[in-house]
């Protein structure tokens, strides 16, 4: 077991992080180091892979083991802790909330580990004094929802259909025809003055209308998938390095 603040800061950035009771916090992204003794004095910690936040946590009273980093604050505390512009040294108006969340007392002379008040600055990635200048690139994924449904249904609807049907009827036409050899016996069969009637039944065709239930055709439903191009835009950030001279 070794005290963590006594260590170089490349021995403690990418090692387990945990809480006081030993509960796992997340993963040491870098370090701040104290100025004037270029010794870690708070740590970096996200607290989860996809959706975590990066809280500040001091490394007083914290200890290193084979496992990872134990820190001397809860999970909770240090999950609550103010966010920050990590990017950038700790300005005393920054320290300040931070001390007073972890229940630190805040003075203007240095601390355990050397650190001048307001004076803590983001140790260097690597091994040598290169600064990594990193930015974000855009990453569109997609996502399946259900944009709706569709469904088939049959109703019924009556309309007026109109066509044409001939049809037939008989009708009385009178005949006339010359006495003959050939016709003289039936003509002279009855008597020769009388009164007589001939009765003809007459017909007629009327359209009679009826319906059946013909198919006419098949109906489904089927799905195509279409491809359209949509447009997207995020803000990302990048950092930018100048120089300054104190």
């Amino acid at each position: 077991m070794t005290d963590a603040s006594q260590l170089n800061h490349q021995d403690i950035v990418g090692k387990t992080a945990f809480d006081v009771d030993g509960d796992k916090v997340g993963e040491v992204e870098y370090c701040y180091l104290d100025l004037d003794t270029d010794l870690p004095e708070w740590v970096a910690v996200k607290t989860g892979k996809l959706t975590g936040k990066t809280r500040l946590v001091p490394l007083m009273d914290a200890t290193m083991t084979d496992d990872g980093l134990h820190l001397a604050f809860g999970k909770a505390q240090i999950k609550e802790a103010p966010e920050l512009d990590l990017d950038m040294d700790l300005t005393e108006a920054e320290e300040v909330p931070l001390f007073e969340h972890y229940g630190l007392a805040y003075s203007e002379s240095q601390s355990d580990t050397g650190l001048p008040a307001g004076r803590s600055t983001p140790a260097p990635a690597g091994g040598d004094d290169a600064m990594t200048r990193s930015e974000e690139e855009l990453q569109v994924g997609k996502v399946r929802r259900e944009a709706g449904r569709a469904r088939l249904r049959k109703y019924v609807v009556t309309e007026n259909v109109t066509t044409t049907v001939p049809v037939q009827r008989e009708e009385v036409r009178l005949e006339r025809e010359p006495i003959t050899e050939a016709n003289v016996g039936a003509a002279t069969a009855g008597r020769a003055i009388s009164e007589d009637e001939h009765e003809v039944v007459l017909h007629e065709e009327e359209p009679v209308v009826t319906t059946r239930a013909v198919p006419k055709e098949r109906v489904r439903l089927s799905k195509e998938t279409v491809t359209t191009d949509e447009q997207v835009s995020a803000d990302v950030r990048k950092e930018q390095i100048e120089t300054e001279e104190a």
